[in-house]
């Protein structure tokens, strides 16, 4: 008889969701990752509305995982290498508050680990300038719609999928050969 699997959820806010999903889907131990929205306060949200920075909404990918096979801490660190978590409301050319760095978390326990891998970062002296990564208690998440979920896969010609997604997607396969899914 096959044991249930005890699967946890991780949301992560870092930039683009479609460069955040596009590299959690190729992490093993990774369920599934969600393109969608967090940390505002309008319901339903739509991407014109939350583009706008009016919602105060941020790109964010949920995460789901068996932490038999990877830990939110190695997710953290996954996460932290694959954005740049020192840069005030922007990444790369994509700029608002839409494209903060951010950590929702949904309890004590993630708070917790979260607040403790950016105090290691911050002693360790990792980054030049602050981290700026709000952590933040998880209150709603709200699925993109379907043209946003697992955009890469579906548009790899494109110039912002060549361009931004695929070198992101190649930086994290090179630095974290053991969590690769190929």
């Amino acid at each position: 008889m096959a044991e249930d699997k005890k699967i946890e959820t991780a949301y992560l806010a870092g930039g683009c969701f479609w460069c955040l999903e596009a590299v959690f889907l190729r992490v093993k131990g990774v369920v599934s990752s969600v393109s969608g929205y967090a940390g505002g306060d309008k319901a339903d949200p739509t991407y014109e509305e939350v583009s706008s920075g009016a919602t105060g909404h941020a790109e964010t990918v949920k995460i789901e995982f068996d932490p038999a096979l990877i830990s939110y801490g190695d997710l953290l660190s996954i996460f932290f290498y694959i954005h740049d978590p020192t840069s005030v409301n922007r990444q790369g050319s994509d700029w608002g508050t839409q494209y903060r760095s951010a950590i929702f978390y949904e309890n004590d326990g993630q708070k917790k680990s979260a607040t403790d891998f950016i105090d290691a970062l911050k002693r360790e002296s990792a980054y030049k300038k602050p981290i700026v990564t709000e952590i933040k208690k998880l209150e709603k998440f709200y699925p993109a719609e379907d043209r946003h979920q697992r955009y890469f896969e579906k548009n790899p010609d494109k110039a912002y999928c060549a361009l931004v997604i695929a070198p992101k997607v190649e930086k994290f396969k090179a630095a974290f050969k053991k969590f690769y899914l190929p």
